[in-house]
């Protein structure tokens, strides 16, 4: 008989309440033995409904809330019990250590969501994207989560592999009865049954090149010459003073990173030192990791003083620029301007904080994709988005060799059905599992 696990649910800390919850088939047999409640009857307990009553430790009572799931209607698809307490760290162990001394075991890392997998109540897609909906950081990243774990790529999942399933009947019928003139027409269903599924695919992997902003945000390096006004330009992006502004050259002397959050995608912006030739070591130093930050960045904003007339330093650094992702920021555009013209550019003034919403539109225009619904995003990790491509890959082998015999196709098909279910779960392949789980956290 499998055993029933016990973990604390919540964060440890004090708080409101703590969360203790079991999982299995002696779960409400061992909350028989801790908790008393006037208006419970254990032998005719009701599913979900919450009970007021005491967790009996020792001595002592702790006043709390009982609530029972009755299988397979619960999250694991187990019984299970919920015990809501009064929130705080050596309130939580000791009531922790009390079920397992009734007879629960402390469950793994991501137990849990397992169980409720092997019991069919969510898929290996819906498991991960507990994950990240758990560690999302931006509206972008809760969105394309929660999408995920409501089943949608599973749905477009499984309607692939039934379409597969039904080629590889097709091509089934044609081996069993070779005389009649089936082959053609079989291989002509198959194969625009895969082209389908590769513009399917096609727009996943199209979705997925985003995922490394939605995950991870832009990357923008701030760089220019000493005195272009590249830290008040910082400060004028993020509202707030963070980076020291002086009219003394090379003030910032090593990166200042600073976070915001624009159309519901992380902006991370780096502020550098300015780029020049110095004897400074520490200066130095500074400007090394300003061109290393350049080489790192998703998108430079290459900020001059349209005050002055360009000099060898900047056109120094627009030539440094020209072969990365790069934005002309024409800076001090409340002086007389004395800079020519580039092609893209933004014009603003960062002490005055005019045109820094534009800088802010075009930086999120030149780095995602316009045709981005972030209400319909679904694939948003590294392993879905590699698994895609490779189903692309022999989406592309079927379709290239299409005079491959029918045994041989068939072969490629269930691959790829194969290759699809890693996504899900549903495929042979059961050693991916326990890694995805590893990651939750206890008690999830």
């Amino acid at each position: 008989m499998e055993n029933t696990i016990v973990a604390i649910s919540t964060p440890l800390g004090r708080g409101a309440i703590s969360i203790i919850r079991l999982s299995g088939p002696n779960s409400l047999d061992i909350a028989k033995n801790v908790f008393y409640s006037k208006n419970l009857n254990f032998n005719k307990i009701e599913p979900n409904k919450l009970y007021l009553g005491s967790f009996l430790l020792e001595e002592n009572k702790e006043k709390c809330f009982m609530v029972f799931f009755k299988n397979p209607v619960s999250y694991t698809g187990e019984d299970m019990v919920e015990f809501q307490i009064h929130g705080g760290v050596f309130l939580s162990q000791k009531i922790l250590n009390v079920l397992i001394s009734k007879g629960a075991v402390l469950a793994l890392p991501g137990e849990f969501s397992e169980r409720a997998f092997e019991n069919g109540k969510i898929s290996l897609d819906e498991a991960e994207a507990i994950i990240g909906e758990i560690n999302a950081e931006s509206e972008s990243e809760l969105l394309a989560n929660l999408n995920l774990a409501s089943g949608k790529l599973k749905q477009k999942i499984k309607l692939m592999q039934d379409d597969l399933t039904n080629q590889i009947a097709q091509i089934e019928a044609t081996l069993d009865y070779p005389e009649e003139d089936f082959e053609k027409s079989a291989k002509d269903a198959i194969f625009s049954s895969i082209s389908k599924i590769k513009k399917d695919l096609k727009s996943f992997i199209d979705q997925a090149e985003n995922l490394k902003y939605i995950n991870q945000g832009v990357n923008i390096a701030i760089v220019g010459a000493p005195n272009v006004g590249k830290s008040s330009l910082l400060n004028a992006l993020i509202g707030q003073e963070k980076a020291i502004v002086t009219d003394i050259a090379g003030t910032t002397r090593d990166i200042v990173n600073e976070q915001i959050i624009y159309n519901g995608i992380k902006f991370n912006f780096i502020d550098t030192a300015g780029i020049r030739e110095s004897d400074d070591k520490v200066e130095k130093i500074g400007i090394e990791k300003s061109l290393q930050s350049i080489k790192n960045a998703d998108i430079v904003l290459c900020v001059l003083d349209g005050s002055k007339s360009l000099d060898e330093i900047d056109l120094k650094i627009l030539k440094t620029v020209e072969k990365y992702k790069h934005i002309i920021v024409i800076n001090k555009t409340d002086l007389p301007r004395k800079v020519n013209n580039f092609d893209g550019e933004i014009s603003l003034s960062a002490k005055n904080e005019n045109g820094i919403e534009e800088l802010k539109k075009a930086i999120f225009d030149f780095v995602i994709s316009k045709n981005i619904d972030f209400n319909k995003m679904m694939v948003v990790n590294e392993r879905q988005s590699n698994i895609l491509k490779d189903c692309y890959k022999i989406c592309d082998k079927i379709l290239n060799d299409k005079e491959q015999s029918m045994d041989i196709i068939a072969m490629e098909i269930k691959n790829l059905w194969n290759c699809l279910g890693k996504i899900t779960g549903q495929c042979e392949n059961e050693s991916i599992i326990d890694i995805i789980f590893s990651k939750f956290c206890l008690g999830k």
